[in-house]
């Protein structure tokens, strides 16, 4: 009996039991992703804060919540405009590190924080901080960065936190909207932002669209786990001016005309100084844009098309950047 010939066939199943073992265990300490439920808020950069925040009070009809002071100062460095108990919008009381860019971050919800924390870091993604710890508002967070270097934070609320403590607080019926609907920022390369939205974070991707049928323009990315989106705004190359058209915020209205009509009513529409005209997107939605005093758009849409139809995807492809 030729030994070696016997022998082969064992070390081949003694090997891939081997292997089979190991990619058990592997799959087995694994950690899954936790829910990601929506967006919890979005931060801008503002030159102005009182101005800013007569843009959200006094115009969109929005509170304060709370704020943040800069340290060792009684001026105030975050001031957190209340959307509704699990949205608000934050204002940074600095400069930009690009004076294009007044996007500070976004930031989702999770249901548990130090899952996210573990999941991303075995995916390969430095999160900071590195372990646990509570934010200034009270809360459980981190952050990392997205393909295109944008700052992406989880958050987990907790019920010693402001965000909790505030519920049922500074709702005032003023507010032109109740739900952040959408946040858009620009995207270099589609298919890293598909790949790190979609595959490592989960959200799934809704619509796609564009005025140019040569080239596409916009992919939305609904969270796993719940109704909110991101709009990736690509671009073949960076504007040279201020991005706030394209790194904007969209506020769910079910009627933009009526929204529309109640914000020319108010005193600070003078002030504001722009002419409101509704318009109806590629998406088939009704909507109007606003721009704070920095030139970040506010946009409100309708959540529904104009018929209650679909609209058509585009099939156009992404642009390539010319910086890729």
């Amino acid at each position: 009996m030729n030994l070696r010939r016997a022998f082969k066939p064992c070390l081949y199943a003694i090997l891939l039991g081997i292997l089979c073992m190991a990619l058990c265990a592997n799959a087995q300490s694994a950690t899954p992703r936790p829910r990601i439920t929506g967006i919890s808020h979005v931060g801008y950069f503002v030159s102005n804060l009182p101005a800013s925040i007569a843009f959200w009070h006094d115009f969109l009809g929005f509170d304060e919540a709370y704020d943040l002071k800069k340290p060792g100062s009684d001026d105030t460095r975050i001031a957190f405009i209340k959307i509704n108990d699990h949205q608000h919008v934050e204002l940074f009381n600095e400069a930009p590190a690009d004076p294009r860019n007044m996007m500070s971050h976004i930031c989702f919800t999770v249901d548990n924080v130090e899952q996210m924390r573990t999941y991303l870091r075995s995916q390969g993604f430095e999160v900071k901080p590195s372990n646990g710890s509570k934010t200034r508002t009270g809360d459980y967070a981190f952050e990392i960065k997205d393909p295109d270097g944008m700052l992406v934070e989880f958050v987990q609320s907790l019920p010693d936190g402001l965000e909790i403590k505030a519920a049922g607080k500074f709702l005032p019926d003023t507010r032109i909207s109740t739900k952040i609907y959408h946040a858009g920022f620009l995207v270099g390369n589609s298919q890293r932002s598909l790949d790190f939205y979609g595959k490592v974070l989960g959200f799934k991707e809704t619509w796609r669209g564009s005025p140019n049928p040569a080239e596409l323009s916009w992919i939305n990315m609904r969270v796993p786990d719940g109704d909110d989106y991101v709009e990736f705004m690509l671009y073949r190359k960076l504007p040279t001016d201020s991005w706030g058209g394209k790194n904007h915020l969209s506020l769910e209205v079910p009627d933009v005309a009526k929204a529309v009509e109640i914000l020319e009513s108010r005193p600070a529409f003078k002030t504001y100084g722009k002419p409101l005209t509704v318009a109806t997107g590629i998406n088939r939605k009704h909507q109007v844009n606003i721009f704070d005093p920095d030139g970040t758009r506010v946009e409100l849409m309708e959540p529904h098309t104009i018929d209650g139809k679909p609209a058509p995807p585009s099939t156009a492809p992404p642009p390539l950047p010319s910086h890729d």
